[in-house]
């Protein structure tokens, strides 16, 4: 069987990051090239901001031989004040897993370090907008679904 480390990424491993983001938009059936390019230049530029800022932080799950399997991330939104409310809210982002090395439990186990390093810091709630894919290990792990609404503006 194989060992996966699990480790926090940095600003190094950001080409792993973009790689795993633009893998997740394709298995979401997104194939316009044109607008993957845009959205990897922005992600990049976004990231490279939040991580140095201290609001962007990413784990990822290693193979032996040094591979990058999977990975996720959490950033740390600002939200307006209120009652019982944190000003900053972790938003759990970008989960992918490497397609070989699916069932293996490697987003389960992202999902438990973003969620105890949420919880080391007193972090009192912590969101996610979850893949048709990704929904399952959520719900293994306690995630609750939420309500949120929409309507386009153009």
């Amino acid at each position: 069987m194989r060992r996966f480390t699990i480790r926090r990424a940095t600003v190094r491993d950001l080409k792993h990051l973009r790689h795993q983001r633009d893998g997740m938009f394709r298995d979401m059936g997104c194939d316009d090239e044109k607008a993957l390019a845009a959205a990897d230049r922005a992600y990049a530029n976004w990231v490279r901001v939040r991580i140095r800022s201290g609001r962007f932080f990413a784990w990822l799950a290693v193979a032996p031989g040094n591979r990058v399997a999977a990975g996720g991330a959490v950033w740390l939104r600002e939200q307006q004040p209120g009652p019982r409310r944190a000003r900053l809210l972790p938003y759990l982002l970008s989960m992918y897993t490497e397609p070989e090395f699916r069932g293996k439990g490697l987003a389960t186990k992202i999902v438990k370090a973003a969620t105890a390093w949420g919880k080391k810091r007193r972090l009192t709630k912590m969101l996610l907008h979850a893949s048709s894919m990704g929904r399952g290990v959520y719900v293994r792990l306690g995630w609750k679904r939420t309500w949120e609404m929409e309507i386009p503006l153009k």
